[in-house]
């Protein structure tokens, strides 16, 4: 007859058999693609960033970093499809502080929860916004102050474009309208191409759009850059002026960040790994001076998944309180 000792000793054996393919298929991590999902669409900020960052990712990692955008309710579909996948390190999310903190206020209903749902990773950068028009479509338009000017005519006689309720080019817009006492007329739009176009056709006034992806377009004069929204002026764009310089409003700043999440629960091994590989990719001197000088985003310091929620949760805070000033809100 067994003895009670063997019989316990006998099961701790098989669980631990049960167990070792798991740990063997950790320790192998990454041994096939690994996803990059966004919630925004080609050509946005979000997609411009995750791209370039797949790249050193993909060589370091030793596997493909393949991005995958999966658009629509201000990122929040991408944001439940991680939410409620299985955290064996192949799946990432490209999140932002619209979709992990502002969120989280801007909506009434979320199908997740944008703090126990996911585990944070790593820290990728401060985003600022510009304000920007269309020379050709709004030449009258030619500073923040007649912007100013030509909201007050009347309510709403001033539009301008977001890439989606609840991301920054919404708050920012919301923002800006309750510093100046303004009622704009808000058009969210599925992505930044959307935006962008309805802006150089003129269906829109001005778009409070993100740097990156308007650098480019204003070196070109495809549109204006009227103010950042920073407290000092950024070296991509040092002939914009600060809100605070042309729009009068000291002190006035916008800016978000965007990061890498992973599903609840991502093995410790897994996470410090890709913390590590993250923080190396962007420390190198060219991809910083990507950052820096092509899309107008601060380099963050090195910062651990720790560090980064307790940067998440100050946000959701702080963004409370611009939503619940903004009056903004979305079913």
């Amino acid at each position: 007859m067994a003895m009670p000792g063997s019989r316990f000793r006998s099961v701790f054996a098989a669980l631990a058999l049960l167990a070792t393919p798991a740990l063997a298929q950790e320790a192998a991590w990454p041994n096939r693609p690994i996803t990059l999902m966004g919630g925004f669409p080609n050509g946005s900020g979000v997609d411009i960033y995750a791209r370039r960052l797949a790249e050193p990712l993909s060589r370091v990692l030793g596997q493909p970093v393949v991005v995958d955008n999966r658009t629509g309710a201000g990122g929040n579909i991408a944001s439940e499809h991680v939410a409620r996948q299985r955290p064996d390190g192949y799946l990432f999310l490209f999140g932002t502080a619209g979709t992990h903190a502002i969120n989280a206020s801007l909506y009434r209903r979320l199908p997740f929860d944008v703090v126990r749902d996911f585990t944070p990773v790593a820290i990728l950068g401060d985003v600022p916004n510009v304000l920007i028009v269309s020379p050709e479509r709004r030449p009258n338009l030619n500073s923040c102050q007649a912007v100013i000017a030509a909201a007050r005519v009347r309510p709403q006689a001033i539009s301008y474009a977001s890439t989606g309720n609840g991301a920054s080019t919404h708050l920012t817009g919301a923002q800006f309208a309750a510093a100046t006492n303004l009622d704009l007329l808000h058009v969210p739009f599925r992505g930044q191409p959307g935006a962008v176009t309805a802006l150089l056709a003129g269906d829109v006034d001005v778009f409070f759009n993100q740097t990156g992806p308007s650098i480019g377009m204003i070196r070109q004069g495809q549109v204006r850059g009227l103010a950042v929204t920073t407290r000092e002026r950024i070296p991509a764009l040092p002939d914009v002026p600060t809100a605070s310089e042309v729009c009068g409003l000291p002190g006035f700043t916008s800016s978000t960040w965007y990061g890498i999440f992973a599903p609840p629960g991502l093995p410790a091994p897994i996470l410090a790994r890709m913390n590590a590989e993250i923080q190396r990719a962007i420390a190198e001197p060219a991809f910083r001076r990507w950052l820096v000088d092509d899309q107008g985003i601060t380099p963050p310091p090195p910062t651990s998944p720790e560090e980064f929620r307790a940067i998440q949760e100050r946000d959701i805070a702080t963004w409370r309180e611009v939503v619940q000033r903004s009056g903004a809100t979305v079913d």
